[in-house]
């Protein structure tokens, strides 16, 4: 991941309107901010969620409420709550996918 050129940036996750992804189960919703190949998002899975897809793409995740569980493609999980985060590399590991039985909100880079 590489940052493009840009000026310092804030942004009000409440003034970003949220989409709506459905998933395997339950659904999320992405708050997205974009420039260049980098996007930065603000996700609320909902309680009994499960991705609807394995993901490939690196990312960097923060924990921001709530708790998760990645489960990787080749069997391995680990559960994620509040203040933890993981790192991918894009293709650097088997697939993964997200999971929660509570719901939990995410800040993800990618």
């Amino acid at each position: 991941m590489k940052i493009p050129p840009l000026p310092f940036t804030s942004i009000d996750w409440s003034q970003i309107e949220p989409t709506h992804h459905p998933g395997e189960r339950g659904f999320a919703l992405w708050r997205t901010f974009t420039v260049g190949d980098l996007r930065v998002r603000m996700v609320e899975y909902s309680p009994g969620y499960v991705a609807d897809h394995w993901c490939d793409r690196g990312h960097v995740i923060f924990v921001v409420s709530g708790a998760l569980t990645s489960e990787l493609k080749d069997g391995r999980s680990t559960a994620l709550v509040a203040g933890m985060s993981y790192m991918m590399s894009d293709f650097g590991d088997a697939a993964h996918r997200s999971v929660t039985e509570t719901g939990c909100t995410l800040f993800i880079v990618d």
